[in-house]
């Protein structure tokens, strides 16, 4: 990225390694702060109209800029009654451009980006430190300037994410790729990420549409980024290597990926990449697709350049489509579902997996689970909350995750439950519906271990009996499994009863062929291994408010739990 300060409507992506403020006039004389400045006289013309005119006061826009700029500059050093300034005659206008121009800087979603080991504007500091200082620098600016308008100290002082919401360092990588994916080699890679939690964004879209659909070219033939407006998220999604390249219009949803995907070290990402995904494409095709290189033998994803994509499910499901379908290559069968292991105070020991699509109560029932047995229940071990597979080894079914993290619906859960790890969560559009909280989960050495499988059930959340149901009958139990169905609460474009092929529309919806003799041998294999197979009713489809049925379920999980 070239520019000092990237502003694209309510995005804000600071450049240190060209410039970096260390003092209030620094930041005062920048191009950046007049940059600012006139972006918010144009935001106040159309939303504070008397504060556009009290700013303007008989002059042109540009004219005005430089006026406030000097006097802001002149009440660093200067106090009230030493300064020349028409706008000294409104105090209490001077106060409410002073609150509005810093609300309107908050109100971006900021970010900060710095070249790793090797800053040209800051050399000696670390990302972390000249983002903090950044921040100090901010909000000490704005708290001399109110004080110095309201003549006196304030009394209360609130240390906000005044300067960025997240700091990303970036290195240069040697891809080890082919020549067809030129394009691609003088793109950033995301080293390390600093973000200030609890992190509040608002995307100007809050659902997931449309499919993810296979293609006959490679998206790389469509792609024509400029390496200036591009970054890579590497991540290690269960196993595999991902490399997840996207346009900084969409960084919010990047950085939020680091509370998902384990970040792959300078070391790793010297490999060939299993995965490719390129998000915000600007291709104008406005289609989420996804193609097999079968010379490179690498799974490449397509997300359109679209303001809807901005939704953080865009990036997060892309990603493991592209993962479930390299999965089932190699013959594992990806679960859209939450595996646990709980450990009781007695000792015992259980791993309990739960299948469904989204909404059906998977993590409803691991957090109801948590509730209710809280006095028994000495540790609880997640390691997938949304997707993982299961593989033979020797002839054992063993559970792996794909993601460090979880991307939670808040409606769905507990009112307490997004707040024990607030201190670490990203929140998104916490106060319209399907908010979503994106929190850490469990370590990636747990997430991409072997885990055994005690228990395997399917959420359905549309029927109206009560507790856990064991089949009997393994093709009843994989007719179930297949069928998919729920009970859609809008978290995508569905509502009402949906079916989908295997509660996964992330890979084995697409390739059912393959996925069909999958799921024969893994099921068979759960059977011969005394896993229990069965369906656990959260109720979820109907009243949310009401937890009784989910009580019931976790009450029964609990049992099982307690029997050995």
């Amino acid at each position: 990225m070239k520019e000092n300060l990237y502003l694209s409507k309510d995005l804000a992506i600071i450049n240190y390694n060209v410039a970096y403020p260390r003092t209030e006039i620094d930041l005062l004389n920048s191009a950046d702060f007049a940059n600012v400045l006139r972006n918010f006289i144009d935001y106040t013309k159309e939303y504070l109209e008397d504060l556009y005119y009290y700013i303007l006061n008989g002059k042109t826009e540009r004219e005005a800029t430089f006026e406030i700029t000097k006097l802001l500059r002149q009440m660093i050093v200067l106090d009230l009654d030493e300064i020349d300034s028409d706008y000294l005659n409104d105090k209490g206008k001077l106060l409410d451009f002073v609150e509005e121009i810093y609300d309107f800087w908050k109100k971006h979603q900021r970010f900060s980006i710095i070249n790793a080991g090797k800053g040209m504007a800051i050399q000696e500091s670390s990302f972390i430190a000249a983002d903090s200082s950044f921040n100090n620098l901010i909000r000490q600016l704005y708290r001399l300037v109110e004080e110095k308008v309201l003549g006196r100290k304030n009394s209360v002082y609130r240390q906000m994410q005044s300067g960025t919401n997240a700091a990303v360092a970036i290195r240069k990588n040697p891809v080890k790729l082919s020549a067809a994916y030129d394009q691609l080699k003088d793109i950033w890679f995301v080293d390390s990420i600093m973000l200030r939690t609890p992190m509040i964004l608002h995307p100007r879209s809050n659902k997931r549409i449309g499919m993810f659909t296979e293609r006959e070219t490679n998206p790389i033939k469509d792609f024509n980024g400029n390496p200036d407006e591009w970054f890579c998220y590497p991540a290690k999604i269960g196993s595999l290597l991902a490399f997840i390249y996207f346009h900084r219009d969409f960084i919010s949803s990047a950085v939020s990926l680091g509370n998902l995907f384990e970040l792959a070290n300078e070391n790793e990402c010297r490999q060939k990449p299993d995965l490719i995904c390129l998000f915000g494409n600007e291709d104008g095709k406005e289609q989420t697709t996804f193609y097999y290189d079968a010379q490179e033998d690498i799974w490449v994803g397509c997300v359109s350049y679209h303001e809807r994509i901005e939704y953080f499910g865009y990036i997060k499901k892309m990603s493991l489509t592209l993962h479930n379908l390299a999965q089932m290559k190699k013959g594992w069968l990806p679960i859209h579902g939450a595996f646990v292991n709980i450990t009781l105070k007695s000792g015992k020991k259980k791993g309990i997996m739960l299948m469904g699509d989204s909404g059906a109560g998977k993590s409803e029932s691991i957090e109801a689970l948590k509730a209710l047995g809280h006095d028994k229940i000495k540790d609880i071990e997640v390691v997938f909350d949304d997707m993982g597979t299961i593989h033979i080894e020797n002839g054992i079914p063993y559970g792996q995750g794909t993601e460090i993290g979880a991307f939670i619906r808040l409606d769905d859960l507990d009112p307490g439950t997004p707040y024990r790890d607030m201190d670490r969560s990203i929140f998104m559009n916490p106060e319209s519906s399907n908010a979503r909280v994106i929190t850490p989960a469990a370590s990636y050495d747990i997430v991409a271990a072997n885990h055994k499988i005690d228990l395997f059930a399917y959420a359905n959340n549309y029927d109206d009996k009560l507790g856990l149901h064991q089949f009997m009958n393994l093709e009843d139990a994989k007719a179930t499994c297949k069928e998919g169905k729920r009970m859609a609460l809008g978290t995508t474009q569905e509502i009402g009863i949906s079916t989908t092929y295997f509660a996964n529309p992330f890979g084995p919806m697409q390739q059912q062929d393959i996925c069909d003799p999958l799921i024969d041998t893994i099921f068979q294999c759960l059977k011969d291994n005394h896993v229990f197979i069965g369906e656990i009713y959260t109720h979820l489809g109907f009243n949310k408010e009401n937890r009784e049925g989910l009580k019931t379920a976790a009450e029964q999980l609990l049992e099982f739990i307690e029997k050995g």
